[in-house]
């Protein structure tokens, strides 16, 4: 019984998996940049433990560190989402994603531009009928 709920908890391959995948990368992007096959880094997604070294070179192309992949958890990332991209405050302020605008500005101030616009256009045919009417 303790050796699954060991495995479940520091399962590293796991981890770097999700990462990978919230990154949005594929396996083969990965291989790529650690200059390995993608079965490879299958092989290296399944495994339960990873040296150091390996796991340094796959925390830099991840863009993370290897201390952030070894206590990477689903809960904690939920738990960001939803404190930063809820509106909701826990331990800080919130991101505002609100309009920084009124939009009802937005559109006199196009109003005023189209309102302008037709009146340049009403003096260039002003123009044009006191030229014919000279003809």
């Amino acid at each position: 019984m303790e050796t699954t709920g060991k495995t479940n908890a520091t399962n590293i391959g796991r981890k770097i998996s999700r990462i990978r995948e919230l990154r949005g990368m594929k396996q083969e992007t990965l291989a790529a940049e650690l200059g390995v096959s993608q079965q490879t880094v299958s092989k290296l997604e399944q495994s339960e433990e990873i040296e150091d070294s390996t796991l340094e070179k796959i925390a830099s192309v991840l863009g993370v560190s290897k201390e952030a992949i070894k206590n990477y958890s689903d809960e904690a990332v939920i738990n960001n989402i939803q404190n930063n991209y809820d509106n909701t405050v826990v331990n800080g302020p919130g991101v505002n994603y609100n309009c920084t605008f009124n939009p009802l500005d937005k559109l006199i101030d196009v109003m005023e531009e189209n309102k302008k616009l037709y009146e340049r256009l009403l003096a260039s045919e002003q123009e044009k009928v006191e030229i014919l009417k000279g003809k």
